[in-house]
């Protein structure tokens, strides 16, 4: 029998299955935290369309809530707080402003938040929707 066989090697930390483990934590930690990050709105029913399209981010989100009330970042506004609000933005003309009313809400606190905008000069409005569901 050989004793070179038996003769003792010296261990050896193997480094690359390490650093493999440590992206794939860093990349699971990296995805967890940014689904824990809440998004500023107030859960609504928003009534659907077949026309929806993906809207560019909008620089103001209003919230129209079915009892009329007007939420913008959490805050209650009346409609001229709204207007004030618009034209302190610098260029009315370049504001973006998508308006998430309630289905249940009538349509006449959904004309008073585009009659807020259009006396503040703001043009782009946009109308947050849901795409209906395809259907089989």
């Amino acid at each position: 029998m050989d004793m070179r066989y038996f003769e003792r090697r010296k261990a050896r930390i193997e480094i690359i299955p390490m650093i493999d483990v440590m992206l794939f934590l860093l990349v699971f930690f990296i995805i967890v935290t940014l689904q824990m990050i809440p998004d500023a709105g107030v859960t609504m029913q928003l009534p659907t369309s077949s026309q929806s399209q993906n809207l560019p981010h909008p620089k103001f989100t209003v919230n129209v809530l079915a009892d009329g009330t007007i939420k913008v970042k959490d805050k209650v506004m009346t409609p001229d707080q709204l207007t004030a609000m618009f034209q302190a933005d610098g260029a009315p003309g370049k504001t973006e402003v998508t308006i998430a009313a309630d289905k249940t809400s009538a349509f006449q606190h959904f004309m008073t938040v585009i009659d807020a905008a259009r006396k503040a000069n703001v043009t782009d409005i946009g109308i947050a929707a849901q795409p209906v569901p395809a259907g089989p």
